[in-house]
């Protein structure tokens, strides 16, 4: 692992929560909060999810005393929550780009929603939390296509790379 390859990830991080910021803020109250079968029932709660695994990930490496998930316990509104997404999202950028690459083998201590403690090093935790946020995006599309809403973009890291770091890289289609 190297701190440019973390430093694109949480670019790209950011630039996918940015999309999904934008559809959010697109769709009505009822869409926001439309029952709909999946992880979480509906658009509102997964995007409540989202952030609050983003926001604990950050109290995690930055070790907050007594780290709580958002999740447990936001009853704002939607605008409430795309802005705790920002600052949690600019936070992120911030923590990566100053994380010394020395210290990506240090363990995290992990609080679980159940109470349960695990440890394990930085450099898997943060793209465990990459991985999670991509996987909850997939059903936020999912969600607002079943809302009615459609006008989507493609947030795969292969998009980004493509629109933002290609670097003369020569592209090979199978």
């Amino acid at each position: 692992m190297n701190k440019k390859y973390f430093i694109e990830l949480a670019d790209y991080l950011c630039w996918a929560d940015n999309k999904v910021i934008s559809w959010i803020n697109a769709i009505n109250e009822q869409q926001w909060n439309q029952q709909a079968c999946s992880s979480f029932n509906s658009i509102r709660n997964t995007a409540v999810h989202m952030v609050s695994a983003e926001k604990i990930w950050i109290d995690f490496w930055t070790r907050v005393d007594s780290p709580v998930y958002l999740s447990a316990q936001f009853e704002g509104s939607k605008k409430d929550l795309t802005d705790i997404w920002l600052r949690t999202s600019a936070r992120l950028q911030e923590f990566i780009d100053k994380y010394p690459e020395e210290k990506y083998q240090d363990l995290v201590r992990v609080g679980k929603p159940n109470g349960e403690v695990a440890q394990m090093s930085f450099w898997r935790t943060f793209p465990h939390m990459v991985n999670h946020t991509s996987y909850h995006r997939g059903q936020i599309v999912t969600l607002l296509r079943q809302a009615g809403f459609s006008d989507l973009s493609n947030t795969d890291l292969f998009t980004y790379y493509n629109l933002y770091h290609n670097s003369g890289e020569k592209t090979l289609f199978f």
